[in-house]
């Protein structure tokens, strides 16, 4: 199916006849999220920021077209933008902080040549074209567009390490494809270079260090290179460069890329045409000719982090001399095989469509960061050959993947759970820091949000059976992670509700680990600092509340719990205070009792809104609160489990492109989707346990480690049945709505019988 987003509401039919098989890459819309529009989402992070170009499953090469290069815009995309900068081979996706990558910008062009892509207002020229809405077209591996101020259609696809683009000119006597080597997403790379090998290749890199912007506008400290080796199909007969003279004391941040300042010193940029090689501060690559009608020219591009050698041996290992179609179809081979490992029956066109695009956004990240070979720049900088079983892997967006994209991974693809915690230990080595990061970025230690998440996905890991990394050494490394953490002396982590909530789950993860490694003590003592939480619950206001260090609990402000920001983080108090996954019963105890904590969880639900967009409850737009719904199980209650989380999946997620209330941050909020509509998620990972609900779909099968298979069955299921009346694993009723991870990992069967009526209420 190719999906053109100006028909957003509905699946488009697929461009096959009936009897052709259905697969699951034809149900994926990668437009689902791509806006990062705050108008439309009503409040400053915007929606999805998901990008529609071409990637392949934890791919390193991301073939996109970009719309802006300024502001908080991750993915160097938004839908409703009616120009087009260019077509880039890396992005980020569903981030918020400015972004990063969208690194070798390529644009065709015709007519006269412009040295930037100036500003859709107009109101600097450059090779910005408008493109039509009505011929853009995505699916997974492929994206098309028409660029209208040239004539020139578009395709791009990519392979895990290249990518490819095929241009179809108009009859033309002043053609033209353009490289940008300094464009990045939120900033600029500050030094590049670029060389003629022979008259259809050229090599060469971009260095992005944090001075140029980037990740948090340089703050997140991302730091590397990107090596390129390309090969276009019609030979140079008429090529040069340009380099502008950037100032020194000019910056490259965000919004200064686009300043008229910074444009209008790029559109003097000096044309060089008498050498085969340039290094500089802003520099691009052009070649040019003339051209028929609807005449094709494809650029091949291998890309890596290592070096030029990488670059080339990627590029030949992977798409050397293919077609254009043989390379898509490779791709959409790939994600028929990745997607392929859940199977789905029943449920509407858009929530199949919302299904697949959801398990496929989980398969951005986190991405392959070695070249083919297996070579890898380290944390220490240096170039490491493989000597190890695992990938070397990029991005981990921990505080936010350690709810459920990481326990999707850990189920359904735990080669991918194993390559990343394998190497965030040697991360930890590499680079002398000795802890794991919360949210790595091409090495880089970010620092970005709070908790140690990774403590999250190694004790989840080990529980559930993947253990082939070096269990001694990683518990070394979570003992220094735990100690940037709560304040032994203290008890807590003075003025703040979110760290200390978070941290306290991470050392129950450490003692998790500890005890499952059979270091007793270790465990002990970490069990113990897992209890922290109780040190900020206020008996008087019955909630959490931010201790200064001297003790005393910060001021309650007008609002309470309910203000923004108090002690939190990107929440309130009463949503985070319900992040005790760990020690639900201990929590219970401090509301008051299971009838109290039950009432008070019950007000949170029903003051929400019902498209769950931003708001000050239960917010779906952001992580803090995604186990939430699954806490009615816990209490007793899982009629309410399933009745939220049934709503939050119908109004929360759509096919279109506004279909994400919040950021996709790097899988997951789609791989809460997966697991909800699946029937099942975790409380509290780290413990094997799934909490059941409400299925989307009335079967769904779950590929699981050699060759079996875990079927989840909804019989009589329907919009308005969606309470479970029975439950049966290979046909033995529960008790409780529980399903343990050793009992899907071995096969077998999970029978549910639905109805119109809540059971037990």
């Amino acid at each position: 199916m190719k999906f053109h987003p100006i028909i957003s509401a509905a699946l488009i039919i697929p461009l096959v006849c009936s009897c052709a098989r259905i697969t699951p890459a034809d149900y994926v819309n990668p437009f689902i999220g791509a806006s990062t529009s705050t108008d439309l989402a009503g409040v400053y992070h915007g929606l999805g920021k998901t990008f529609p170009g071409a990637t392949t499953p934890w791919g390193m090469v991301q073939v996109s077209p970009n719309t802006i290069t300024g502001g908080d815009n991750g993915p160097g995309y938004s839908y409703e933008h009616e120009t087009l900068e260019g077509f880039a081979f890396t992005q980020m996706s569903g981030i918020g902080w400015y972004g990063d990558f969208g690194n070798l910008l390529v644009m065709p062009t015709t007519g006269p040549m412009y040295k930037t892509a100036g500003l859709a207002d107009g109101s600097v020229k450059g090779w910005r074209s408008h493109f039509d809405k009505s011929t853009e077209t995505a699916e997974a591996g492929y994206y098309a567009a028409r660029l209208t101020d040239y004539d020139i259609r578009v395709e791009a696809s990519a392979a895990p390490h290249s990518g490819i683009l095929q241009f179809t000119f108009p009859e033309c006597e002043d053609s033209r494809i353009q490289i940008d080597l300094a464009r990045r997403v939120g900033g600029s790379s500050t030094r590049q270079h670029v060389r003629v090998v022979d008259r259809h290749t050229i090599e060469g890199w971009m260095y992005c260090p944090p001075e140029g912007g980037g990740w948090g506008h340089g703050g997140g400290k991302a730091d590397y290179t990107v090596y390129f080796h390309a090969r276009f199909s019609r030979p140079f007969t008429d090529y040069g460069f340009w380099s502008a003279d950037i100032p020194a004391g000019m910056t490259f941040h965000r919004d200064e890329m686009v300043s008229r300042e910074f444009l209008d010193k790029v559109s003097e940029a000096e044309l060089v045409t008498e050498t085969d090689s340039l290094d500089g501060t802003h520099i691009g690559f052009y070649t040019q000719f003339p051209t028929q009608k609807d005449e094709r020219i494809t650029l091949r591009v291998g890309i890596s982090y290592v070096d030029i050698q990488g670059a080339r041996n990627n590029l030949r290992s992977e798409i050397a001399d293919k077609s254009f179609e043989r390379v898509r179809s490779e791709a959409r081979a790939l994600w028929n095989d990745a997607l392929g490992r859940m199977e789905i029956r029943g449920g509407t066109d858009d929530e199949r469509t919302i299904f697949y695009t959801a398990l496929y956004h989980t398969m951005i990240d986190p991405r392959i960061f070695a070249d083919v070979d297996g070579r890898y720049v380290g944390g220490d900088g240096a170039i490491h050959s493989p000597n190890h079983d695992f990938v070397k892997r990029t991005i981990f967006s921990g505080w936010d993947v350690f709810r459920s994209q990481m326990p999707l991974a850990t189920l359904v693809y735990p080669e991918v759970t194993h390559d990343l915690i394998n190497t965030l230990i040697t991360l930890a080595d590499e680079s002398g820091k000795g802890y794991f990061e919360r949210w790595e970025i091409v090495n880089a230690y970010s620092g970005c949000m709070v908790g140690h998440p990774a403590l999250s996905v190694v004790a989840d890991a080990y529980a559930k059976g993947i253990s082939d990394f070096d269990a001694e050494r990683a518990l070394e490394i979570g003992e220094r992670t735990s100690a940037t953490g709560i304040d032994p002396a203290l008890g807590y982590n003075p003025g703040s509700i979110s760290t200390t909530l978070e941290d306290a789950y991470g050392d129950w993860c450490l003692g998790r680990f500890a005890e499952m490694t059979g270091h007793e003590e270790i465990a002990a003592r970490y069990y113990e600092n897992s209890m922290a939480y109780k040190r900020i619950f206020d008996a008087e206001k019955k909630w959490f509340r931010p201790r200064l260090e001297d003790g005393r609990w910060m001021e309650w402000p007008a609002n309470g719990r309910l203000t923004d920001g108090y002690g939190c983080v990107e929440s309130n108090a009463y949503q985070q205070g319900w992040f005790v996954p760990h020690d639900i019963d201990g929590l219970v105890e401090l509301l008051g009792g299971r009838e109290a904590a039950l009432a008070d969880l019950t007000a949170f639900f029903e003051a929400t809104p019902d498209d769950f967009h931003w708001n000050s409850y239960y917010n779906h737009a952001n992580e803090p609160v995604h186990h939430i719904p699954f806490l009615f199980n816990r209490l007793g209650a899982p009629w309410l489990t399933q009745q939220w989380t049934r709503k939050i999946c119908a109004n929360a997620y759509r096919n279109c492109v506004e279909g994400l209330v919040g950021n996709e941050d790097c899988g997951q909020m789609s791989a809460w989707y997966v697991l909800a509509a699946c029937g099942i998620h975790p409380v509290c990972p780290g413990e094997t346990t799934y909490e059941i609900t409400s299925p989307v779909f009335d079967e769904v099968k779950i590929r699981v480690a050699d060759g079996k298979t875990f079927v989840i069955k909804a019989e009589n299921n329907s919009p308005t049945d969606i309470y479970i009346q029975t439950a049966e694993l290979n046909g033995q009723s529960l008790s409780r709505l529980q399903l343990d991870h050793a009992d899907i990992v071995k096969g077998g069967e999970l029978i549910l019988r639905m109805g119109a009526e809540p059971v037990g209420r």
